[in-house]
């Protein structure tokens, strides 16, 4: 392929025809040109691997041309309206359709309650490219008949779910999941998708453990009983976790069966249409973690070896099995599993009107040892064509064009570790298209300082440098803890600071110097977090609250318990105890960030940072953040050098009594100007103020 001459041709900033190098030379396509050239200008790094990302679109812009030569993407994503269960006529009669997609398959039977189970009476047809059909007239199956498929393989025969089901359900008795047939009247929507939020501020959620009581949560629950708090708290977005149809539980909702259908443990698809439609009402965009980078291997529910070749959905070989998760890792190279894929991106955003999407395990389906024990100490490592999986980049690619395409305020979120350059930028500059990346590093470097030293030996330079370590050229969601800090074999910060004392001295006006000390670091550590991490905000639904005990979903090494999946929402509404008073500095902290726009603010100015004395102070937009980390030490009359000639007034005191505090400084205090252009301050030892600049009129 004679590409590197023409290098030229991908670093100008012009729509132009481009000729790729698959293309004959009398057949031209006008496309987009690529402008690398102004990631290389962001990032000088990238210069040295110019034809890596040369190398890259040319993979999209071939793919692309590949799997819809009409260039259009919709086209490629109306699997689910095609496979499946679809309502349609047969020389001139009203019925159902239904198709499945198993070229490797022998014959293939509709088996379910509509005929006894007979495997028999409904043979399916084959037809082009391996999709097997049967038409049923009007009246043959009814709504909530259950249902299956038998695949017969040169290895089975086989009652397989079939792959697009829109509901799976479980037998109580038998533990047996089935598909059931789905076609109630349509949903009655009341409220249109709320507009983009300036600064992005997430509340991850959990359906099932999102209920005090001990069982699994519903989404009406869920909308009764956890969105008004989201909304009090002031979040503008929820993130769904789990939704995706699941056998086991405690997979957190990461070992997917059934990527169309609404997890059976949580209710209905009317009844998440129903919270969507809620959190619209009020305001609230709506993500969810979308499972793409992995499937259960299962081969009752899930798609494995659905028509009896291991290779129809996955990679075969060692390559199709992850080494980590025992799952089964997607073939992104076949056209017939892009078009599955994109056309669930399109599925879950159009029947059920989300806002985006968090992609999970990005840096498992980009790198071939995805990522396992490996460092990323040098770029070489992000363009090692060994080790990268360039259909699984081209497949985000695509799914992140789409989704904009179809939903242009939509939001999407890696989660990437290995610190791939260009994730967050658009696809025409070489970059996979997020709006957002995880800013992964964060969670860890606490955990650490929290593990590993004593207050006294933080560092205070190592700490800005790990919170504002990031590209500046690409948005990125700051956390300092999320669901999974919080899983069992790991502590959240509020119980790593404070630990059993939580069960026993909680309680307000009880003196004990471990809570006092776990209270004042939990919202120092939030909040400098929040305010140098990140454009968007991520928080674990109970962490903002300081929830106690760690997450553990019900299983055979703690006798199938429910008392660790679910939140203790008593705890933050008792009057008496001290849960209240950090769910109050969060809520605080997210009004803060409504009133002055702090996380879609740019500029972030580091004014000072001094390792004895343990403080550090930054300027973010017009405010003025301080924050002291001394054990004992407060400062009295500290100079600060303000950017305005006017007078500082506190507008959030985490020393404030109703955030636990002692009120060592008035709540609305106002800090006069002086002459040298600073104003002094009061700053207790492990206490951090929030000044904002007070306009002479």
């Amino acid at each position: 392929m004679d590409t590197w001459p023409r290098l030229s041709l991908y670093f100008a900033h012009a729509d132009v025809t481009v000729q790729t190098a698959q293309s004959s030379p009398a057949r031209k396509r006008f496309v987009k040109k690529p402008n690398l050239g102004a990631m290389v200008a962001q990032d000088p790094h990238l210069a040295q691997h110019s034809e890596g990302l040369v190398r890259r679109w040319l993979h999209y812009e071939q793919m692309r041309e590949k799997l819809v030569p009409s260039g259009h993407l919709r086209d490629a994503s109306a699997w689910h309206k095609h496979v499946g269960f679809q309502n349609g006529t047969h020389n001139g009669v009203d019925g159902v359709w239904f198709r499945e997609w198993a070229p490797a398959a022998q014959a293939m039977h509709l088996i379910g309650d509509f005929n006894d189970w007979d495997r028999n009476k409904h043979p399916l047809v084959k037809g082009k490219q391996g999709i097997w059909s049967i038409f049923l007239p009007q009246g043959v199956m009814q709504h909530g008949d259950r249902v299956k498929v038998q695949v017969t393989t040169d290895l089975a025969n086989r009652d397989r779910i079939p792959s697009t089901i829109r509901r799976v359900i479980q037998d109580t008795q038998t533990m047996d999941f089935a598909g059931v047939y789905w076609d109630p009247p349509p949903y009655q929507w009341q409220s249109d998708r709320p507009a983009r939020p300036n600064s992005l501020r997430i509340y991850e959620v959990h359906v099932g453990m999102s209920s005090e009581r001990k069982g699994i949560a519903t989404f009406p629950e869920f909308s009764r009983d956890v969105l008004f708090r989201v909304k009090r708290l002031g979040y503008n977005a929820i993130q769904l976790m789990a939704c995706m149809q699941h056998p086991y539980y405690g997979s957190f909702g990461y070992q997917v069966s059934n990527f169309f259908a609404v997890s059976h443990m949580f209710g209905t698809p009317e009844e998440l249409k129903g919270l969507v439609d809620q959190a619209h009402s009020m305001g609230i965009s709506v993500l969810m973690d979308l499972v793409h980078s992995h499937a259960v291997s299962n081969t009752h529910e899930g798609l494995n070896l659905f028509d009896g070749s291991p290779d129809q959905y996955f990679h075969s070989g060692s390559r199709g099995d992850h080494p980590a998760w025992d799952s089964k890792c997607f073939d992104y190279g076949k056209p017939e599993v892009l078009k599955f894929l994109l056309s669930n991106v399109r599925f879950w955003l159009e029947e059920f009107r989300l806002d985006g999407f968090r992609f999970d395990g990005v840096t498992s389906m980009i790198y071939r040892d995805h990522g396992l024990n490996r460092q990323f100490t040098h770029y070489g490592d992000y363009f090692d064509v060994s080790n990268t999986d360039e259909d699984a980049v081209v497949y985000l690619q695509l799914a992140n064009e789409l989704i904009h395409e179809l939903v242009p305020g939509a939001m999407c979120i890696a989660e990437e570790v290995s610190g791939l350059p260009g994730l967050a930028r658009p696809i025409e500059e070489g970059g996979l298209g997020f709006d957002y990346r995880l800013m992964m590093g964060v969670p860890d470097h606490w955990i650490k300082l929290l593990k590993d030293q004593r207050d006294e030996d933080w560092q205070m330079g190592e700490l800005v440098g790990t919170l504002t370590n990031r590209r500046r050229n690409e948005a990125h969601v700051a956390y300092c803890e999320s669901h999974d800090q919080a899983l069992v074999g790991d502590k959240t910060i509020a119980f790593r600071l404070m630990d059993a004392q939580m069960y026993v001295d909680m309680e307000i006006g009880r003196p004990n110097p471990v809570i006092d000390r776990g209270i004042a670091l939990h919202k120092m550590i939030r909040l400098i977090t929040f305010a140098m991490a990140g454009e968007a905000w991520l928080n674990f639904m109970g962490n903002e609250f300081g929830h106690p005990d760690w997450v553990d979903f019900p299983r055979e090494g703690n006798q199938y318990s429910y008392h660790h999946a679910r939140r203790q929402w008593s705890l933050v509404d008792s009057p008496f105890l001290r849960y209240g008073q950090l769910n109050a500095f969060d809520q605080a902290m997210q009004h803060l960030d409504d009133r002055f726009g702090i996380l879609s603010e740019p500029n972030l100015e580091i004014l000072g940072v001094h390792e004895n004395r343990k403080l550090i102070v930054f300027r973010r937009g017009t405010l003025i953040f301080l924050f002291n980390f001394h054990v004992w030490q407060s400062q009295a009359k500290m100079p600060v050098q303000v950017p305005q000639a006017c007078a500082y007034s506190v507008v959030l005191n985490s020393d404030d009594q109703r955030f636990g505090g002692m009120q060592r400084v008035h709540t609305q205090m106002t800090y006069s100007h002086q002459k040298d252009q600073s104003v002094h301050v009061y700053l207790p030892a492990r206490t951090c103020q929030v000044l904002a600049p007070v306009q002479s009129t």
